[in-house]
């Protein structure tokens, strides 16, 4: 793949898991982090993927995909939550910059999930403006303790599915793209001590054999 030439979904997702190998591993090669790189990718930007993912500091895109400058258009709030910000965003990274990918990233202890889990079991919610974010999760955990699903990695996996079918939902642009086999949409979860990104849902895009959680 050059800067003039954007790989299919399918090689996008093969990028994505062959930098989080390589992190896992501990054998990082930091691509596109050079003088170089940042010199060239100056007049115009042509990532691979959008990343939409949760603002946790342990989740840092281009260090667990092992990437560089100009390679993730990077998307994040706590929860990975679907706002008419965060849809804009995706949207401008699908219909504008032509990205092939989009990745949902979700993690392991994640607080908004934990939180919007506490706020049903006990009434506990915060004030401000993180009460909409744990809001707009409870959907999530609702429907996973209503499937039967109660372990933490299970609502976090459910959270995970729910954003991605929001995001087609919601988005014209997304999924006319989809339909017509130009962008792929996945959903992935993180697991904080491995390292180790693992999939949880797909659209548009197969799934690598081996590479579900």
């Amino acid at each position: 793949m050059t800067d003039a030439t954007s790989p299919s979904p399918a090689e996008a997702v093969d990028l994505l898991l062959a930098g989080n190998q390589r992190f896992v591993a501990g054998a990082a090669e930091h691509p596109n982090q050079d003088t170089a790189r940042r010199a060239r990718i100056a007049p115009a930007q042509r990532p691979f993927a959008v990343l939409f993912g949760c603002s946790d500091s342990r989740l840092a895109a281009e260090i667990i995909f092992d990437r560089g400058l100009g390679d993730l258009f990077v998307v994040r709030n706590a929860g990975h939550v679907v706002g008419a910000e965060a849809l804009g965003s995706i949207e401008f990274g699908v219909g504008v910059l032509d990205c092939p990918l989009v990745v949902v990233l979700g993690h392991d202890s994640c607080g908004a999930v934990g939180a919007a889990r506490a706020a049903l079991d006990d009434g506990s919610t915060p004030g401000g403006y993180v009460r909409d974010i744990v809001q707009a999760v409870i959907p999530s955990v609702l429907a996973a303790r209503t499937a039967g699903r109660t372990q933490a990695d299970e609502v976090v996996a459910e959270h995970v599915q729910r954003t991605v079918a929001l995001l087609l939902d919601r988005s014209r642009v997304l999924a006319d793209r989809v339909a017509a086999g130009q962008v792929g949409v996945v959903g992935l979860r993180y697991r904080l001590s491995e390292g180790r990104a693992q999939f949880v849902t797909a659209r548009g895009v197969s799934v690598p054999a081996g590479a579900a959680s």
